[in-house]
């Protein structure tokens, strides 16, 4: 049982261990802020399925390049890219983009199985890009991830107020002249920025955990246009930051770290906004002042 534990948390020597982390910390600060507020606008438009097909092509698409010997940070790229693409020209209609996402998902995973069977080098490499490596970011992942960070920053901040209004209402969008055809195919190419980025810290198959879940969580707690993008963001970076720094005290994989630590969020999240409805209901329910007050007569005095 303490050797199961030990696998676990394990603190020795963890303050020369957190300086090889460094770089992870970084990228997992990075992609707490962008994870955050990209997932308000993947609830909005209802995209959470999107996010784990976009993040199957954008495995694949990694593995690919690293049974070829290039960057593994730019296949994700590629991958994830061709994915939103492909959902924001084809998958239009909920329905149509559903059944895209249903044909994408299997492929791209089968194809990403392949590409690791073939690969030569050691496990580690193939398994971390399933579920996340705590040391997996070198100075030049850190480049290319910095630079992902700023494009979808600056993306996000020209888009915030056309996209949300198109993500809430775009057939009144539309009506107000909003391009709302034209922005689904650039905010999934925004969205597979932002999947190329988790692949490389929490893995393929785990994306969900900070592009979903925060957000998600928000939203328990509030409905505020202010509230419910900053909430998302803190709970993101609490997730990731806290799974990275929880992740070098053991032996497994950072996903089973960021992923419960955001599981833990949202279900207190859940548990306030239970207790919030509950009391708006008995708030609203409870009859105000006294008989003259209800009736309309004069109100007491005192």
């Amino acid at each position: 049982m303490d050797d199961l534990w030990d696998k676990v948390f394990s603190f020795e020597r963890y303050g020369e261990l957190l300086g090889l982390v460094h770089n992870s910390l970084l990228a997992g600060a990075l992609l707490g802020l962008i994870g955050g507020l990209i997932g308000v606008f993947v609830m909005a438009r209802d995209l959470p399925f999107a996010v784990h097909g976009i993040s199957e092509l954008s495995f694949a698409g990694a593995a690919l390049f690293l049974l070829i010997g290039l960057d593994v940070v730019l296949g994700s790229i590629v991958g994830s890219l061709a994915a939103a693409l492909l959902l924001g020209l084809l998958g239009v209609r909920a329905r149509d983009r559903s059944s895209v996402i249903g044909v994408l998902m299997p492929f791209g995973l089968g194809l990403g199985v392949l590409f690791l069977s073939l690969y030569p080098g050691r496990s580690a490499n193939k398994f971390g890009l399933l579920t996340g490596q705590i040391v997996a970011v070198d100075d030049p992942q850190l480049a290319w991830l910095a630079g992902i960070a700023v494009v979808v920053l600056a993306a996000l901040l020209v888009l915030w107020r056309p996209l949300m209004f198109a993500s809430v209402d775009p057939e009144m969008a539309a009506a107000r002249g909003v391009p709302v055809r034209l922005l689904s195919p650039v905010f999934m190419v925004v969205l597979g920025l932002t999947v190329a980025m988790s692949v490389q810290i929490v893995g393929a198959l785990l994306v969900l955990s900070l592009l979903v879940t925060p957000a998600a969580a928000a939203l328990r707690v509030t409905a505020s246009v202010l509230w419910v993008p900053v909430l998302s963001t803190v709970f993101a970076l609490v997730s990731v930051v806290g799974g990275i720094l929880l992740a070098l005290g053991g032996s497994l994989p950072i996903s089973p770290y960021v992923t419960t630590i955001s599981f833990l969020i949202w279900v207190v999240c859940r548990l306030l906004g239970r207790r919030r409805d509950r009391h708006g209901r008995i708030t609203r329910s409870r009859p105000s002042g006294d008989a003259h007050t209800r009736t309309g007569g004069p109100a007491p005095i005192g």
